[in-house]
């Protein structure tokens, strides 16, 4: 039988990353069973309808819920506070899913204007074809909330920080004008991670992950996640998710677990080197503006003092010389390598304007702050002076 790790008192977030909802086979393995199966035998016929019927636990079929699978949604509860959860094939299908499946025909959704362009698609045109109404407006304004808040508005989204400026919303406040309505708030916490923000704590209602990011951490695998409370998934997700087949594959759930493991230390590390490397670019003639949630020059520093415990891996960095500037600072790097990922141990930089944020109308990306010199860094986990020199070289090139 199946042997579920257990504590006497709560674990700090370190432990419960490596220890966290794990449930052993009857072998006692250290490492966490994979479990790559579709289905699941039953003993009997009568045994297979008490399942079916939810009178026996156990599992029924890997598109609804697998053990190894299972294990990642318990560790990812027990880190973010949550009381259930439901792990996705990406980060994407984390915020469809989660937005998809409380709004219907007629509801109005309320969102943050600074997202990354797949959830503004997701909001604006996959939802807007359903009949669901959306609203941009400035995140970090209040009183934009409030006035742009309706009584059918069903849902409200943001990212904080935000990709690629790394602007930081007060979720606390917009938490409590969201509730005014009985609006749910959706939180992407991929910029914060699980380690520097808590957006359950601060009053939101759900909070996604794209998992691929800083959850595996090493460039591997594919994977989301949906935690909220028992009661919100049970009303609005968990059927949704079993019908329309969202899941995680138990393999990258795997994967995804032995990245949790070292969470807390690959986030703590590249911090330490994105502060350090965002007071070298600060430092730089060739630079006009850095936008880093560790540094007091940062717009919204009271927020981020208020619901922060952390900086952030990711700096974005506005060049003076625009987009041609910006290349060739990518291209003179030799330890960055450029790519649209970010949360790797691997550092990589992006040119948001030409690339993740490209299918913005040149308008909306003005209005997001994203210019042709804008480039978003992700620190990694080389070691920090040899990142300061390739940073250093590309911004003489620039």
């Amino acid at each position: 039988m199946p042997q579920e790790t257990t504590t006497k008192r709560p674990l700090r977030p370190a432990t419960a990353m490596v220890h966290g909802g794990t449930t052993r086979s009857g072998f006692g393995e250290t490492s966490e069973a994979l479990f790559l199966t579709q289905g699941f035998v039953y003993d009997s016929a009568e045994a297979a309808e008490a399942r079916f019927k939810g009178e026996e636990p156990g599992f029924i079929y890997s598109r609804y819920a697998n053990p190894t699978t299972r294990m990642f949604e318990e560790r990812m509860m027990a880190l973010e506070g949550a009381g259930d959860a439901r792990a996705t094939a990406s980060g994407m299908a984390a915020v469809a899913t989660a937005l998809q499946c409380q709004v219907q025909a007629g509801d109005h959704i309320l969102a943050s204007r600074a997202l990354f362009g797949s959830c503004r698609y997701v909001i604006e045109t996959v939802l807007g074809r359903a009949g669901v109404a959306s609203t941009f407006i400035d995140g970090r304004d209040l009183d934009a909330w409030r006035s742009n808040i309706r009584p059918n508005t069903r849902a409200c989204f943001l990212e904080s920080p935000t990709n690629p400026t790394l602007e930081v919303i007060d979720i606390a406040a917009v938490a409590e004008i969201a509730h005014s309505v009985g609006a749910t708030l959706v939180v992407d916490n991929v910029f914060a991670t699980p380690m520097f923000q808590k957006p359950l704590a601060l009053g939101a209602d759900v909070v996604v992950y794209s998992a691929t990011k800083h959850i595996d951490g090493q460039g591997r695998c594919l994977g989301g996640i949906v935690l909220s409370s028992q009661e919100w998934i049970a009303e609005n997700l968990h059927d949704f998710f079993r019908h329309t087949g969202p899941s995680l594959s138990p393999f990258n759930a795997w994967v995804l677990l032995k990245g949790l493991e070292t969470l807390p230390l690959r986030v703590a590390q590249q911090t330490a080197s994105a502060a350090r490397i965002a007071e070298c670019l600060a430092a730089s003639p060739a630079v006009s503006r850095v936008y880093y949630p560790g540094r007091e020059d940062h717009p919204d520093a009271a927020v981020i003092k208020k619901q922060m415990t952390g900086g952030s891996s990711l700096i974005a960095f506005e060049l003076k010389g625009g987009k041609a500037s910006a290349f060739r600072f990518s291209d003179a790097l030799e330890i960055v390598k450029i790519s649209n990922n970010l949360g790797d141990a691997k550092s990589l930089i992006t040119h948001p304007a030409t690339t993740t944020h490209k299918n913005l109308k040149p308008e909306v990306r003005a209005d997001l702050g994203i210019g042709d010199g804008l480039l978003r860094l992700s620190v990694g986990l080389e070691d920090v002076q040899d990142l300061l020199e390739d940073v250093e070289a590309a911004l003489a090139a620039a």
